[in-house]
């Protein structure tokens, strides 16, 4: 089981953040290895696997489908079901993970039975209505809270045909949902995604052994094509690390001159990896090395090295799917640059495990930083970080955003809701320290 972190923590400055981290498998690539491996043929090991609570809670719910699973929390082994699952005795507790929801319903959908997918009390606020809509188009039944818009989930699965399916907002849990249900569904199920999203399902449906036909378009979105029924044949998947885990030491590095920070082993897939540019373009020293590949994904080390003074940065709509989870990461850096730094095209970050965007400028005017949440984004004036207290709002990226902008702070501070981090990250906190952070619970 994940290990448990304080739910309070103060952050002491000391000297510039200086090391080397190994951050855990990637959140995402975890979830869907499981995912696959359970719809799969044979007995799937996934090595590296994410520690965090959301994924053991991915796993639960595979066991409560009829998955057998063995192993401890780094590497797991499950027996595929050659894609049919057990109708659960009762509800699929989803805890805080969207991407749990979202990417069973896809499978579920073709089941003929019920099945209740619900959450805890910030998952049961996020939308689930462009799962819904494609899923009831290829034939499933599904319900949900207020007019169909927040979970529970409620899934009546049966026989599925194919769809062509475009998003108009890029969503890699949403194609992932209807990518899973077509591997049901006899002949050519088709996504549009009309902007750049997270291709992590493509290229392991293919380390499974599921063939897909993937056309890029030059807004950097993609057509994504595959013939059913399909069923995935297990595999050994070794999970890259975890990039948006990694962001928060990479960004507290370009926030400190001096500062140097190395990431090994992380997953650099260029779906994910906006932030090293945007960096770049404040004027951090970013150095990529590449050193192969896990999975079908690209995997390599990362050092960031603080300059003497960091430039804003203006972080434009078409940014924002390549960086998306590291925006609390790249607040660190704009928080301590020198000018105004804005950020658009961000309005998801309102439905995530908090709202983001209000999460963050609250917290950095705690710290004295002038900050402004705006429709879709933040506009950050960058200065000294004070001293104070503020509130993660039960969201580990805030927690974990807040605890590594601590370390360039003129005072302490306690990040309050901190144990909302071992949902992807439980052994932050030490990295954080070996890095050179002064931590205690408070």
């Amino acid at each position: 089981m994940p290990s448990s972190v304080p739910d309070r923590l103060t952050v002491t400055p000391g000297r510039p953040v200086a090391g080397t981290v190994v951050p855990p498998g990637d959140k995402s690539i975890t979830h869907r290895a499981y995912l696959m491996g359970a719809l799969a043929h044979g007995s799937t090991r996934v090595g590296n696997a994410n520690p965090g609570r959301d994924c053991a809670t991915t796993l639960a719910c595979l066991e409560a489908l009829g998955t057998r699973v063995q192993g401890d929390a780094r590497t797991v082994t499950i027996e595929g079901c050659q894609g049919r699952l057990e109708e659960p005795d009762r509800v699929l507790d989803c805890g805080n993970s969207g991407t749990t929801l979202r990417l069973l319903a896809g499978p579920l959908a073709a089941h003929p039975f019920l099945s209740v997918l619900a959450g805890d009390r910030s998952l049961n606020r996020r939308p689930v209505a462009r799962v819904i809509e494609p899923l009831r188009r290829m034939g499933a039944r599904l319900w949900a809270r207020c007019e169909d818009t927040v979970p529970p989930l409620v899934v009546v699965g049966g026989p599925l045909r194919p769809i062509h399916h475009r998003l108009e907002v890029a969503s890699a849990q949403v194609a992932s949902a209807v990518l899973l249900a077509g591997l049901y569904a006899s002949g050519e199920t088709v996504i549009e995604l009309l902007g750049p999203a997270r291709d992590h399902t493509e290229r392991l449906l293919r380390a499974f052994g599921v063939e897909t036909e993937v056309e890029l378009f030059p807004s950097g979105g993609r057509r994504v094509r595959l013939r059913g029924p399909a069923c995935p044949r297990a595999t050994a998947v070794e999970v890259a690390g975890d990039f948006s885990a990694a962001s928060f030491f990479l960004a507290a590095a370009a926030a400190t001159p001096g500062a140097r920070v190395k990431v090994r082993g992380v997953g650099l897939n260029p779906t994910r990896t906006g932030l090293l540019e945007v960096l770049a373009s404040m004027g951090a020293e970013v150095h990529e090395e590449r050193s192969g590949e896990a999975a079908g994904e690209p995997i390599g080390d990362v050092t960031v090295v603080g300059p003497e003074r960091l430039r804003a940065a203006e972080v434009t709509a078409d940014q924002i799917p390549r960086m998306v989870d590291e925006v609390p990461a790249w607040a660190i850096a704009a928080a301590t640059a020198h000018g105004t730094s804005r950020l658009k095209g961000a309005a998801e970050l309102r439905l995530k495990e908090s709202d983001r965007l209000a999460a963050i400028a609250i917290g950095l005017g705690r710290l004295g930083v002038a900050a402004r949440a705006l429709d879709d984004g933040l506009e950050i004036v960058g200065g000294p970080i004070g001293g104070g207290t503020v509130r993660s709002e039960g969201d580990h990226r805030i927690a974990m955003a807040f605890a590594a902008l601590a370390t360039r702070a003129r005072g302490a501070v306690t990040v309050e809701d901190t144990a909302s981090i071992a949902t992807s990250y439980p052994g932050f906190t030490g990295d954080l320290a070996r890095l050179g952070a002064e931590i205690q619970p408070a």
